[in-house]
């Protein structure tokens, strides 16, 4: 059974679509049940297996979270990691644990999601040539993995 309805998915598919349209960055979401270790680690290998450091600004946007584990991390890449203040990520983390306090796992991705756009399309703008560089819908890397 996947983690999200097909509704919830739909409105963060939704969320990502909505904020890429103002800007050339991308944001992807990776699900995962367990995270042994560190969140930021796991979230920086799976930044790089799903390719997310080849867009062409460098400003790829990863909320990775590890469900039954609690655990959950946001990576960007240096394009956007240069110009956002440097507690950035850690704010918006604080606004996507409220909700997932709440039990709102949807609702805390989604926030996360328009912030990560909010400062997307601050820094990097849509652009006429702007083409969306990776999907917008949830990867769950346990269908994926092939450790």
């Amino acid at each position: 059974m996947a983690l999200f309805t097909e509704q919830e998915q739909e409105q963060i598919s939704n969320a990502i679509a909505e904020a890429e349209k103002a800007t050339s960055g991308e944001i992807r979401i990776a699900i995962d049940e367990h995270c042994e270790g560190d969140a930021f680690e796991k979230a920086t290998s799976y930044f790089t297996k799903l390719g997310m450091d080849k867009t062409s600004r460098h400003n790829g946007v990863l909320i990775f979270l590890a469900h039954a584990d609690h655990k959950f991390a946001i990576i960007g890449d240096r394009g956007i990691n240069s110009v956002v203040p440097e507690d950035f990520w850690e704010m918006t983390k604080v606004a996507m644990k409220a909700h997932f306090s709440s039990g709102n796992l949807a609702h805390g991705i989604i926030a996360g999601v328009v912030l990560a756009g909010e400062k997307l399309a601050q820094f990097f703008p849509s652009e006429n040539d702007d083409i969306n560089e990776l999907p917008n819908d949830i990867i769950y890397m346990n269908e994926i993995k092939t450790e």
